[in-house]
């Protein structure tokens, strides 16, 4: 069979006019084929119904124009975290990413942030940027509370979206901006990087092989001494190291043992004058003897390592929540970072290329999440994240 092309060129063309492509298309397809101008299909065999026409016709628009499309980006908040991310954007092809646009409610900054990165769209409000049709994706650097607001924002306005953790202030908040996503059957995803880096790949397929035995062991450190960020300390900006630095412990520990509830969960912790839990320590304890033992600080810099540790032997992996090494039992493997043309504001950032990379594979193939980070894990850490805090007594207005 041959095909015949569409009398309209689609290179230019914005992926989110195609969104709905990822949701129907059958990626079974392996012949080829034949679309008339008019685009109706005009030869595939069993091609009887509307149906038919319209998985081939979008089939045809995947295969043959979406799949060399760059997937643009739109940049929430101006932030260290969002420079970061285009920073990490900018060591990969300019061919599969592209910034387009960037939105803060200062303009000014907003402004400076595009020059800085040469971004063509630039805007003063948040809903500006949601109603660019030419981005497809957005990325939310916001704090915390702000994460739902903007999430809903822009699903309403039919972007998909990688939120950075946590991906809420709680689980009825994560409940609600995925229920969202699932009904408008766009694509979202938590921002926990971690998952994304080759060295999780390689954590999985030791845990998959069994080299470790059986698993009943997760050890997990994470602290720094930021106690004054107002992130940290401030209640109204989501502050306390549980939502900031315990996400990333909960995740590990939910990707050894699985997305279930462990059984028993104890916890203690010191509060600041803003109600803020500036420390946390917790034992998980899960079916079948399996524990997990995690601590976060803002005051102190810790080890910042995690520990998997089985029946047959051990894994350690340094730097744990954005690694670029790890030790297995027979030998330890490096990952190495690529440089960039700009500094990055934290450890390792170059690293946010993975989730990049993540988010566009994820949409080429009409997922709605991540296999990485699924939403079933999101709702998981939420609710492990309103538990350590309901332990050591930290509330924030949105449990109300």
């Amino acid at each position: 069979m041959t095909i015949e092309p569409l009398t309209p060129s689609y290179q230019n063309t914005s992926f989110s006019e195609y969104k709905v492509t990822s949701l129907l298309l059958s990626a079974n397809y392996k012949d080829k084929l034949i679309i008339t101008q008019d685009r109706k299909c005009c030869g595939r065999q069993g091609c009887k119904s509307a149906k038919d026409l319209r998985e081939n016709l979008l089939y045809y628009l995947q295969t043959t124009f979406i799949l060399r499309m760059a997937t643009k980006w739109g940049i929430v908040s101006a932030g260290k975290i969002s420079h970061d991310f285009v920073v990490a954007l900018s060591t990969l092809s300019q061919e599969e990413h592209k910034v387009v646009a960037v939105a803060a409610r200062d303009l000014e900054r907003a402004q400076a942030f595009a020059d800085l990165h040469k971004i063509p769209s630039v805007y003063g409000s948040y809903e500006e940027l949601a109603k660019d049709p030419n981005v497809d994706v957005v990325y939310i650097g916001a704090v915390h509370p702000q994460h739902l607001p903007i999430g809903k924002m822009m699903l309403n306005n039919g972007k998909p979206i990688l939120c950075e953790k946590p991906l809420t202030m709680n689980l009825k908040e994560t409940t609600e901006l995925i229920s969202l996503a699932r009904e408008k059957g766009l694509f979202l995803m938590e921002a926990i990087w971690s998952r994304c880096f080759p060295a999780y790949d390689m954590l999985r397929r030791e845990m998959e092989a069994g080299n470790l035995g059986e698993i009943v062991q997760v050890i997990v450190n994470f602290g720094f001494p930021i106690e004054s960020v107002d992130r940290m300390r401030l209640k109204e900006l989501g502050g306390g190291t549980i939502l900031d630095l315990g996400v990333y412990c909960l995740q590990l520990a939910v990707l050894v043992f699985g997305p279930v509830n462990p059984t028993h969960i104890v916890a203690l912790g010191h509060l600041n004058e803003f109600g803020c839990d500036e420390s946390m320590a917790c034992v998980l304890k899960y079916e079948g003897g399996k524990t997990a033992v995690l601590s976060t600080n803002a005051r102190v810099l810790l080890p910042n390592e995690a520990y998997i540790i089985g029946t047959k032997g051990s894994i350690k992996i340094p730097n744990f929540w954005c690694p670029t090494s790890l030790a297995t039992p027979e030998k330890t493997c490096d990952f190495i970072l690529p440089t960039a043309s700009k500094s990055f504001n934290f450890v390792n950032s170059a690293g946010l290329r993975y989730e990049a990379m993540e988010v566009r594979r994820c949409l080429r193939e009409g997922l709605l999440e991540s296999p990485k980070i699924t939403h079933a894990e999101s709702k998981l850490i939420a609710e492990l994240e309103d538990k350590l805090r309901k332990e050591i007594g930290v509330t924030y207005e949105q449990d109300e």
